[in-house]
């Protein structure tokens, strides 16, 4: 059984499933809602439902107060509808946004690899003929079996290769999803993965310098964006600011190397926190935050900034481009939010990172 969901104020009309959220269905259909978590924990998606009737679901009473259910709003990443509805939301148009709609992909797990003793990469070939398309710098949910459900990696590889996927897995102790990637998971076994999900990709109509700054597996989307921009002939400036804490987990170095060497646009800054004092490395020693600091001598005006890693790192990188001269409208992070995120207080000053 299906429903008519209508989105105000586009005055568009989609078809919804039973079952099927709010979010997932608006998606689906190419329209983007402002979301993060997709648990029912942080309230981005908050909307107004402003005809017919809904099913709240799992909703946390932090998220989505008493109050609030009676005035009709929801969070649509749970709510479900139970007739026609009809939703306002608020959605701001974004020029670089293809606005891609939502699918599903089977995959072959094609190749598997130790990219550093905690990091693997995945290669996921797609049945699709004509792959996934997807802008540089999104997100995929991969499937797993045995009841795992569904985990948001981001897609590491450059849109032009769209038909096989390599995503980069960093393992968490007791992460009952990464434990089965790096311990289980052979070449040959079949996948499903649905995509291309997030708003964190270049705002390449500014046409201003770029800078990116990434901490452990975080490179993933970065390092799609830098091979998407140098592909492209993007001729401003290029830096990526990528920290790792010793040098056995620095991936993906000597690309970035070769690359700085055929791109004089792009700089390449590689950043070690914990290397053990006496090894031969010559590179920067410190954070990247106190690394870009560094390089940029504390300016970073006429840059937009793209942010991807910990969330003690991004915290710590957005304080040092602030106090560079950088801020909110020209600082943009990708960092998938937990259970214990969402229920921190963020403060009102900081909406859009």
């Amino acid at each position: 059984m299906s429903y008519e969901l209508t989105i105000e104020p586009l005055g568009q009309t989609i078809e919804i499933e039973e079952g099927q959220t709010i979010l997932d269905a608006a998606l689906r259909a190419g329209i983007y809602l402002p979301h993060a978590c997709c648990h029912g924990l942080c309230a981005t998606c908050k909307v107004q439902v402003t005809n017919g009737e809904i099913e709240h679901g799992e909703a946390s009473s932090f998220a989505l107060m008493d109050f609030e259910r009676e005035e009709q709003k929801c969070l649509a990443c749970c709510a479900t509808a139970q007739s026609d509805i009809t939703i306002e939301a608020e959605i701001e148009e974004d020029p670089d946004a293809e606005n891609l709609p939502v699918r599903d992909f089977p995959a072959t797990v094609s190749r598997i690899e130790s990219l550093t003793p905690t990091i693997k990469g995945l290669w996921l070939k797609l049945d699709a003929p004509e792959g996934m398309h997807f802008q540089a710098g999104q997100y995929v949910n991969l499937v797993l079996p045995d009841g795992i459900g569904h985990r948001a990696f981001s897609i590491a590889n450059a849109p032009e290769e769209g038909g096989e996927i390599e995503l980069n897995i960093r393992i968490v102790p007791g992460g009952r999803g990464t434990t089965y990637v790096h311990e289980q998971l052979k070449v040959g076994d079949r996948l499903t993965i649905s995509g291309p999900y997030g708003r964190f990709f270049v705002k390449k109509s500014a046409d201003v310098p770029v800078i990116f700054m990434a901490g452990g597996s975080g490179l993933s989307s970065p390092r799609s964006m830098i091979l998407d921009l140098l592909a492209e002939g993007f001729d401003k400036p290029i830096a990526l600011i990528y920290g790792q804490r010793n040098l056995s987990e620095l991936y993906y170095h000597d690309e970035f190397l070769a690359l700085a060497e055929q791109h004089p646009n792009f700089k390449y800054v590689p950043a070690l926190s914990h290397e053990p004092e006496g090894s031969d490395w010559q590179g920067f020693r410190g954070f990247v935050h106190e690394a870009a600091k560094e390089y940029f001598a504390n300016d970073f005006r006429g840059h937009k900034a793209y942010l991807c890693g910990p969330p003690l790192m991004i915290d710590s990188c957005i304080t040092t481009l602030m106090q560079g001269r950088l801020f909110e409208r020209d600082i943009y992070t990708e960092k998938f939010i937990s259970a214990a995120d969402a229920q921190q207080v963020r403060s009102p000053l900081f909406k859009a990172i």
